[in-house]
């Protein structure tokens, strides 16, 4: 007796092979990391880069293919959305980091105010999202301004010099010592405009460091401008949150919630109150929530 097997049944229950990659394949990948790197461009403004989003949200091989490019270019993916698009962030041996160093480079010559210009940054990014909530958030919209940056950090250094003095510690390191500690007190030695001849803020002075970290994440699609009130009153994108929830995890975002300025492990915010003291600008106010 001959047994007769239906091969055909057998053929139409096997899993289908995977599509092979093809070089039209690699080339969409390789376009939507390039888009990526386009800071300021989003996928609701450019109907390819919707596309692609799409495809790597829908299509797992073609999002292992994207990543892959990126990894291989020294990015790290953050997320593929359509509220972010890619969103990327450089490794630290990549080619593209070498542009937060040029920007350290150009905004300034001595190694003290390098330290004020990340200490411009960790504050900015610690008002633009105070709470654990809010950074968690993906519809959260945080505002900063330019003025209120500084006036954060100078109520910061007034709490630290009360922390030293309780402790007797010395309050006056050198200008040059290295810590995150003694960019804060620099800081508070620091004028907070300054003026040359005709009026203009020095870009030595503290408004004037921080006016220079905004517009770097400015140009970087990581801020977006509101308006001038108040040195300059900015919003945030939904690339930045990316950003600095990859920053909240760093040694120096530690070391700057150590210090007690922005307590954020009851998921409240908690700054000191506005100091009308003569050392702040006008109008420099904390509006975390004035949307």
């Amino acid at each position: 007796m001959t047994t007769h097997h239906d091969t055909s049944w057998a053929a139409e229950n096997e899993p289908a092979a995977p599509a092979p990659i093809t070089p039209a394949d690699v080339a969409d990948a390789a376009r939507l990391v390039s888009f990526g790197l386009q800071a300021k461009l989003l996928p609701a403004r450019d109907a390819e880069y919707a596309e692609l989003v799409r495809r790597h949200r829908e299509d797992p091989p073609f999002a292992r293919l994207a990543d892959a490019i990126a990894t291989g270019m020294g990015l790290v993916v953050l997320e593929v959305s359509p509220r972010a698009g890619m969103a990327v962030a450089a490794a630290e041996d990549s080619l593209f980091a070498v542009r937060m160093g040029d920007y350290s480079r150009r905004a300034a010559s001595e190694s003290t105010d390098r330290f004020l210009h990340g200490l411009a940054h960790l504050a900015v990014a610690a008002m633009a999202f105070p709470r654990p909530e809010d950074l968690a958030d993906d519809g959260y919209l945080g505002r900063i301004t330019v003025n209120g940056v500084d006036s954060f950090v100078r109520q910061a250094c007034r709490r630290l010099e009360e922390q030293a003095g309780a402790e007797g510690a010395n309050t006056d390191p050198a200008s040059d010592a290295p810590g995150l500690e003694a960019a804060w007190r620099v800081w508070a030695r620091r004028t907070a405009t300054g003026a040359t001849k005709d009026a203009r803020r020095l870009s030595g002075s503290t408004i004037g460091i921080v006016a220079k970290a905004v517009l770097f994440l400015v140009d970087s699609g990581f801020l977006q401008k509101v308006s001038d009130d108040s040195g300059g009153t900015y919003r945030t994108t939904a690339r930045y949150q990316l950003q600095v929830r990859d920053l909240a995890g760093s040694a120096a975002m530690a070391e700057l919630l150590d210090l007690g300025i922005v307590p954020v492990s009851d998921g409240t915010a908690s700054l000191l109150p506005p100091d009308t003291g003569d050392e702040l600008v006008a109008d420099a106010g904390l509006p975390f929530h004035s949307l």
